[in-house]
């Protein structure tokens, strides 16, 4: 049985190759050698020269390897790579560039604390109408001439590309600068490493480490909100960047003018570059994207009704629809059971509950306005009357119930409130909702008009 597990190695790592690209593959996996298949365990041994790349293998690509050995060999429960020991570790630990997705003379300083991940490139990130003008953008962010904007602020939910093309700049820009110093951390990070930097009294240290990237890439930017401090040094950290003509690049789940609690400063500058919205992913986009990952595992076959199904089912994000079609291959895989739609609507029947997509504020005040026959521009308007006021104050209170917006931003979605007069609106309603029980059941019909 160790024979007919070691002639499908070649199969196996072809896969790996496609997957992780030729570069990437080259440097870690090419070395690697077929070494034993227990029946009885149902562990696939793989051996490379050192225990170092050993270790960087099973950490980087354990997973992947486990699942492509699962689609050729079901009864694999797991995969280990195994590596020399003594000098030739050492060796391989100071040869070894700190990013070896790329094939430079000289690889870049980072300040992450892993490589980048060589599946988040330009080449695997799929362009549709909806995410058009965010892919171009970054891709001229990473090029050898400097860019027409700069910072560059990339906006969407979760879970529909944002990081991915943060990993693809970086991967660019290195390949474009050998000897460039990148700097790719979340806003978290950024707020921790500085208030880290305040108390050990090392802020100088921060600030300089900051200030000599070449290219800084700031994800989630919404999570330092309301952190004045750090707000501040990040203020003058990107003055200092602009003016050396250095390249920023930062991402939100909200454009610059829905942050709350920001300041104007620093709201003007994050507007200055290009602000580019990622919009919820169209059909053909995310058929696109799972024949692409599709693409990548030929030996499996998902039937035509199947990729129907996910596409029809998850439509709020990419990362979503990610994680339901690799579940449904895991189990596949893992079970040796035919991909069906009957498959996928048993495995996936739980994926599909919590995937459906959230309500909006737009949303709710066109089913106000819908059923107190009212024009959609009344929710904005500064008319008082009261045949408008209350459904305004309904529209309100539905939108803290049903959507995850705080106060201030729901009082700018009506006409630029203050978000006093939002917190008054919602106490309003709900005190009328247990006295005026005609108000309670409109209320709940306009709920069930949202959820039909």
């Amino acid at each position: 049985m160790s024979g007919d597990a070691a002639a499908l190695w070649p199969r196996v790592a072809e896969g790996l190759r496609r997957d992780l690209g030729v570069r990437t593959f080259d440097h870690w996996l090419k070395p690697v050698r077929f070494g034993d298949y227990c029946t009885l365990s149902g562990v696939v041994t793989l051996e490379t020269a050192s225990r170092f790349s050993a270790n960087w293998i099973n950490e980087r690509f354990g997973d992947r390897l486990e699942l492509a050995w699962r689609q050729l060999l079901p009864t694999v429960r797991s995969v280990t790579v195994r590596g020399g020991t003594g000098a030739s570790d050492r060796a391989a630990i100071l040869a070894s560039p700190p990013l070896p997705t790329f094939d430079t003379p000289a690889a870049p300083t980072l300040s992450v604390p892993s490589p980048f991940d060589p599946r988040l490139s330009f080449d695997r990130f799929v362009i549709a109408r909806s995410n058009i003008l965010a892919a171009n953008a970054a891709r001229r962010m990473a090029m050898v001439e400097a860019p027409q904007f700069s910072p560059l602020y990339l906006c969407s939910g979760t879970g529909q590309g944002k990081t991915h093309l943060l990993q693809a700049i970086a991967q660019d820009y290195a390949a474009a600068h050998p000897t460039a110093t990148i700097i790719l951390m979340s806003a978290e990070k950024f707020m921790l490493e500085f208030v880290g930097a305040m108390r050990g009294g090392d802020m100088m240290a921060f600030k300089a480490r900051l200030r000599a990237a070449d290219l800084l890439l700031l994800d989630d930017l919404q999570f330092v909100i309301g952190k004045n401090s750090t707000q501040e040094e990040l203020l003058h950290t990107i003055d200092d960047l602009m003016t050396a003509g250095k390249r920023l690049v930062v991402t939100a789940d909200r454009p610059p003018s829905m942050l709350d609690g920001v300041e104007a400063r620093l709201l003007s500058r994050l507007s200055g570059g290009l602000v580019a919205d990622i919009e919820a992913p169209e059909d053909d986009l995310r058929e696109r994207i799972i024949r692409q990952r599709l693409a990548l595992m030929p030996m499996l076959d998902v039937p035509d009704d199947v990729v129907a199904y996910l596409v029809k089912h998850f439509t709020r994000n990419i990362r979503e629809l990610e994680g339901a079609l690799n579940k449904l291959l895991a189990y596949a895989a893992l079970t040796g059971t035919t991909v069906d739609l009957r498959l996928a609507e048993d495995r996936l029947a739980e994926n599909v509950r919590t995937a459906r997509p959230r309500i909006t504020i737009d949303e709710i005040q066109r089913a106000v306005c819908a059923h107190y026959r009212l024009d959609k521009s009344e929710m904005a308007s500064k008319r008082r009357v009261r045949a408008i006021a209350r459904p305004r104050q309904v529209a309100m209170y539905l939108a803290k119930e049903l959507t995850p917006r705080s106060y201030p931003e729901i009082g700018r979605r009506f006409g630029g409130r203050d978000h006093s007069t939002v917190i008054h609106a919602v106490r309003t309603v709900e005190a009328l909702r247990v006295a005026d029980s005609e108000l309670d059941a409109e209320i709940a019909a306009i709920r069930r008009s949202l959820n039909s």
